[in-house]
């Protein structure tokens, strides 16, 4: 009997690899550059992933991609540290066509994103350090409990409203002031039941102004290291912007480098109108729904900040304002504190605005 052993060599050539990623298993297709070769599910281990490759496909070149999701991208960064071309993509990006919609499976987005990927039709996110992802996270974590206890508070007074406790007439629920919420803590309702959810609400109120108070310092230290205080002291002279402000939009940005032009940065933030034309007709539909939630939130805020303080934004805003709603007049002024923004980190010096004698 003849055993005939065949030596894999693919030194040279280019295997397409696509993750559908979950929490517990990995769809993989694997393509070739001229052929559409296996879809498998597998463990979602990288060191499994990387056996099967080089054991298939010894010598080959590399390229993997997965789309952006719940699982961030340190799957990226263990497959580029076994020398494996990975990128990651929006998962809004992605070519697809009818049928792939109608018929959405698992193996359907592997396949699909694979051939992709040898296409050369997507388009990678920008990967940020490991550091600036956690420098980033400390301060998102901040917006997070900022909004529970928008939510706590609202709970709180639902609560009064609907058992019809209403405030003593010298105090104000404005502002939560330690009066106010020492009033609500003498508070009994009727049974213990009642007097048990308020003081539960309560508790959680401490607690959410507790980890504000203790991440807002934090992010205020963050902000003195060397990595952040030279531009947090250039963008705190733009007005509008605090140093809270200013570490939200160096730790969202990241850099300018990954940005061409201010209307790439515009593009990002969600500074944009939408379009939809065809033909001779073009149609503009107010600002796009694709955006960074986080800059385009905090930089109209600023807008409206600014106005009050900044004689040149103000009586722009207010000349805007005779041809539009105050709330797309906002969002040009946005726009002109983001090219500050741009301007102040590209050049390395602080804003200045010159004002008329």
């Amino acid at each position: 009997m003849v055993h005939q052993h065949t030596i894999l060599d693919w030194l040279g050539q280019h295997v397409f690899i696509a993750l559908d990623v979950h929490k517990r298993s990995w769809v993989v297709a694997i393509v070739t550059e001229q052929t559409d070769f296996k879809t498998f599910t597998q463990p979602p281990e990288v060191r499994l992933l990387v056996s099967y490759l080089h054991r298939h496909f010894p010598g080959a070149t590399y390229h993997c991609v997965y789309e952006a999701g719940y699982c961030g991208y340190w799957i990226c960064e263990q497959l580029r540290a076994h020398g494996i071309d990975c990128i990651v993509i929006n998962p809004a990006d992605v070519p697809t066509t009818d049928k792939e919609k109608k018929h959405k499976t698992n193996k359907v987005d592997a396949r699909k994103l694979a051939r992709s990927l040898r296409n050369g039709e997507l388009v990678p996110l920008y990967l940020p350090s490991r550091v600036a992802l956690e420098d980033r996270t400390l301060v998102r974590s901040r917006q997070m409990f900022v909004s529970k206890q928008t939510r706590s508070k609202n709970q709180i007074k639902a609560l009064l409203s609907f058992y019809g406790i209403t405030l003593p007439e010298d105090m104000t629920d404005r502002y939560w002031s330690r009066r106010y919420i020492a009033w609500l803590e003498s508070l009994s309702l009727q049974s213990p039941s009642g007097t048990m959810t308020l003081k539960t609400l309560l508790e959680e109120l401490a607690h959410l102004r507790k980890s504000i108070l203790g991440t807002t310092r934090a992010i205020c230290l963050l902000a003195r290291t060397e990595t952040y205080a030279s531009n947090v002291a250039y963008l705190t002279t733009i007005s509008g912007i605090s140093t809270l402000v200013a570490m939200i939009l160096l730790t969202e940005i990241i850099t300018l480098d990954r940005f061409h032009s201010l209307d790439h940065l515009a593009c990002f933030v969600g500074l944009v109108p939408g379009e939809r034309s065809s033909g001779d007709e073009r149609t503009m539909t107010g600002m796009t729904e694709r955006k960074n939630r986080h800059l385009r939130w905090i930089l109209t805020e600023c807008a409206w900040v600014a106005i009050r303080y900044d004689e040149s934004l103000a009586l722009d805003f207010n000349t805007l304002c005779r041809r539009m709603p105050k709330n797309q007049a906002i969002v040009r002024i946005a726009r002109k504190i983001l090219n500050r923004v741009r301007f102040v980190l590209k050049h390395q010096q602080p804003c200045i605005v010159l004002k008329a004698a």
